[in-house]
This record gives C-alpha cells, structure tokens and sequence, in this order.
C-alpha cells in the first residue's frame, strides 16, 4: 500500500513536469495500476469459449482487443481466438491469430494441455516453426 501510494505521489509530481519523457512515465506508472478498458471484455470471451459458445466469443473477444489490452491480454485473446479458429477448421485464422501471439511473445509457448491438443498443438508447432 506504502508504495503504492509513493507513486501516486511522483505521479503527481511528474505531472507538472513538461518534458516528453516525463509525461511518458507518468503515463506508464499509471498504467501499471489502471484496468485495460478490454478486460472484462476478456473474461467474458474466455467464459464464453470454456461454455461453449464460441460465436459469442469470438465477438467477445474482438471486442476486448478493439477496446485495448494489455500485451498480456492481447496474448491471451488471440491465443483463445486461435484455438477457436483451429476448432471450427479455419486453420489459415488459427495460423493467424498464433502469429499474431507470437509476433507479441515470440518466446510464448502454449501450456502443456493445450500444446498436445490434436488439432492447434500442431498448428501451433508448424507457425512457431516458420517464426524461426
């Protein structure tokens, strides 16, 4: 709480300040305790998906990344739009939302469960692959 409350403070401070760096890190620090206006976009696509129901989350979770993420989120709901893609046999999507993951995290890897699914574990492998 101390700390967070600290930078609040110099947020505050660097607030007056006029110089594009300083006005960046404010920026920055603030985002680091702000929600991404697509987060309960996210969950909800997610939710959705583990139903399901995957037309609704693919809306859903286009929503959330139109709406903004974080990387990590960003991450996550192109990982979820792949596997629905590669689900419902649009496997050119599915390659394109697990490039998209990667151009993100180019050290990302799926967790065990999803990486041995038969049908996006190899998808996944192959683009991973043609990343190098």
């Amino acid at each position: 709480m101390r700390a967070m409350l600290f930078l609040l403070a110099l947020c505050g401070l660097l607030a007056g300040c006029e110089t594009e760096p300083m006005k960046q890190m404010t920026q920055d620090i603030k985002s680091i305790f702000e929600t991404p206006k697509g987060e309960p976009e996210l969950t909800a696509g997610i939710r959705s998906y583990e139903d399901g129901n995957y037309n609704v989350a693919l809306r859903q979770l286009q929503s959330a990344l139109n709406d903004g993420l974080n990387t990590f989120g960003q991450i996550k709901a192109h990982k979820y739009l792949a596997f629905i893609h590669c689900a419902s046999g649009r496997e050119a999507r599915c390659r394109e939302e697990f490039r998209k993951v990667l151009t993100l995290d180019p050290d990302f890897n799926l967790e065990p469960a999803e990486a041995g699914h038969p049908t996006w574990g190899p998808v996944f492998r192959s683009v991973k692959a043609e990343q190098g």
